[in-house]
This record gives structure tokens, sequence and C-alpha cells, in this order.
């Protein structure tokens, strides 16, 4: 049985958790399998119940955190070698960035036959200076010149690796969507909304636009809030904002919302018209997607966001800038609407035509629905992982 040594950042809620979670999980029994992660940061919340409700208990490198450090992260790295020492894997596959380097150099120096590394996005623009991003771009070339195979978890995503930015070339990488268990968001939804409004105090005939995930300066969270103000001075029924998610951000998002003229609250207020309803982290998601009636994102940069694809499983539309792989995971002017990160007035246009139009959210539902219910169903993503692990291994037997 080949053994997998799966790498991941840290354990934080999004994408990269899940995938590594059903990877794990459900490879076995053709594949043995060590989950090895690093640290959230401490204004992340956790998604160790993930890992745990699967049934996995990692292993954690307590020196591997998202920020960079030499001492410490020279100390994950030979943390990480001595496992490799030990597990002697034939995979090693690792996710996102800190543990794409330091667990493919360790992988490097071990020798492992199979390195692979997924890409769930990158931080090629909007996240630091172009000199900091020019050395995280040459970082990932000599990496991707050793490594076996790259992941790009969409096509636009695998464009911009290897044509965009030169990443490797195009013929090294693999296109393997995110894959969830999609499920849980069309049970019970009644149930699931009735609660989610009560908790809220968010009553049944108001229009509720939420956008889901960390408060932090790539989220770009001002646009939302900008769209949104100038959406609801326009709408004909009444409508709410709902901010689901913390971060480093949370002070200047609130500080945001109160600028632009709305209060907010962790609850609806009967009779105070332009509010903002913050409601931190939620672990149930399938909980927020049923009570919301539109879903929202706003990004700067974005690989394949789980809270649209979460969305579109509960049949609701979608509004997104259009941007990464965002433009594969809904079908523009079908499931939901996009517009450029710097269009404010074509996002409140987007919005406002779902607030207005209850036949045209049940209609972009219904038609997101069936656009992910099998593309991004964590079935597909094992088969396609397995695939391309037992190619990968057949080639380097006839070596």
């Amino acid at each position: 049985m080949p053994r997998v040594m799966r790498i991941i950042n840290r354990l934080n809620l999004g994408g990269p958790t899940y995938n590594a979670g059903y990877l794990t999980r459900h490879l076995a029994p053709e594949f043995e399998t060590m989950l090895v992660s690093g640290m959230k940061d401490e204004t992340e919340e956790s998604s160790e119940f993930i890992i745990h409700d699967l049934g996995i208990e990692p292993v954690y490198i307590p020196e591997m955190h998202r920020s960079i450090n030499p001492l410490r992260d020279y100390s994950a790295y030979r943390r990480i070698k001595k496992l490799m020492q030990e597990f002697k894997p034939d995979i090693v596959h690792t996710h996102a960035s800190k543990s794409g380097t330091l667990g493919r150099l360790a992988a490097i120096a071990h020798r492992v036959p199979v390195i692979i590394h997924t890409f769930h996005g990158h931080v090629f623009h909007s996240y630091f200076n172009p000199i900091k991003t020019r050395i995280f771009i040459h970082i990932e070339r000599y990496l991707a010149q050793h490594s076996d195979a790259i992941i790009a978890i969409s096509d636009i995503q695998k464009h911009e690796l290897g044509t965009v930015h030169g990443i490797c070339e195009p013929e090294k990488i693999t296109v393997i969507p995110l894959g969830f268990d999609l499920d849980r968001f069309t049970l019970h939804t009644a149930e699931l909304r009735k609660e989610f409004r009560h908790l809220y105090n968010i009553p049944e005939n108001i229009v509720a636009v939420g956008i889901l995930g960390r408060l932090v300066p790539v989220k770009n969270h001002k646009l939302f809030l900008t769209a949104f103000a100038d959406a609801q001075a326009h709408a004909d029924t009444p409508v709410v904002a709902v901010i689901i998610g913390d971060g480093e951000s949370r002070e200047e998002t609130r500080m945001m919302a109160e600028e632009l003229g709305f209060k907010w609250n962790d609850t609806y207020e009967q009779g105070q018209t332009k509010q903002v309803v913050f409601t931190s982290w939620m672990k149930r998601a399938e909980l927020a997607i049923a009570g919301l009636d539109v879903i929202a994102l706003s990004s700067l940069n974005e690989g394949t966001p789980v809270s649209l694809i979460e969305a579109q499983a509960g049949g609701k539309p979608v509004v997104s800038t259009r941007v990464g792989g965002i433009g594969n995971v809904v079908i523009e002017g079908v499931s939901g609407f996009l517009s450029a990160v710097d269009d404010s007035a074509g996002m409140a246009n987007n919005i406002l035509q779902l607030v207005n139009n209850p036949e045209l959210r049940e209609q972009m539902g219904i038609a997101g629905h069936t656009h992910v219910a099998n593309r991004y169903h964590f079935t597909r993503l094992v088969t396609e992982t397995a695939n391309l692990y037992n190619t990968l291994l057949a080639r380097k037997a006839f070596r």
C-alpha cells in the first residue's frame, strides 16, 4: 500500500481543510495517509472539528505558522524531514504556500519518489509589494521544477500559474477542483432557515444579503459595503447585510460600515433600516446558507471560494467580483452575477437585481445547484486524485 504524507499549512476554516480531510479519509484503503498540519492564527476560526468528524488525528508541527520566521521555519522543516524519515512516504502532497515550501524542500532532501503540490490560491497579486511578490514567484518556480505534478483547482488558476506567472509549463499542471459533502446544503433547509432567522432576529420578509469569509484586506469588504449601501437605497423591499466571519480587519470593517451610515450589531433591530449584522464565525455553513437569500463575495484575489460553491449547493444566487477561479465556479448570468473589483456600481446593480426579483433568485439558485452538485462533490475529488497518484507512481516504476 503506497504511503502518502499530506501536509497542510493550518487547520482554519476553508477549502484546504476540507480537501485534505476528504482525501485523507477516503483514499484509504488504497493509500495510507499521514496528515501533517501547521498551526492556525489566533484571528482564525479552527477547522479541527472537520478533521475530527472524519475520524482523523493529524500530526501537528508547532513551529509551522502562516507568517514568515526563518528560525521557526527552519525548525519546522527539520521536524517535517524527521517525520519523513520515520514514515517513509512514497508520495508527499502539500497544500498551500507555507507547507508547500517547507514540505517540498524536505521531500526533495529526503528523495521522496513522488512530490505533488496543490495551489489553493496564490499570493502573486493583492497580498504583498512587487519585490516580495517576485521573490515568492521565483521560489515557486524552483519548487515546481522539483515537483512531479502541480495541481490547480480551476482552469483559470492553471492559466494564471502556467501562462501568466510562468510557475511551470502548463503540461505539468493538472486541474482537480475542490470537493465537498454538498448534501448537507439540501437537507432540512426550511428548519435551518427558521433557526438562522430566529438566531439573528431577521424577519422572513427581510431579504438578507450575506458575505462569508475572513475579515482581512484581500476580501475587500469595503467594496461589498459600498455596493450594498447603493443597492439598499434603491431597493423595493427591506434588505439587510449580514457579515459572517472574523479576522484582523474586524474593527476596520465595522468602522467602514459606520462611515457609510450603517448601524451594526450582532442581531437585526426592528425599525432600523440601514444596518449590518455581524455574526462572527459560524461552523455550520449550511445554517447560514439556508438563512440568507443572496451570497456575495468582494475579494481582490481568490482560488476557488468555498462560500460560493456552498451557496450554489444550497440553491442561492451569488454576486461576486470576477477574480481568480470564480469564473469556473459561477456561471455568469446563470447562477450569479460577476463584476470587476473596481466596479462598485456594477456590484450594486447586481445585488439590486436579485433583491428586487425573487423569481430571479429562485431561477439562479436552481441553476447553481445543478452546476455544482456533481462537479464539486468529494467523491470526484478522491477519484481524480487517486488516478493522478497511480499515474505518477507507475511512471516512477518504469524509470
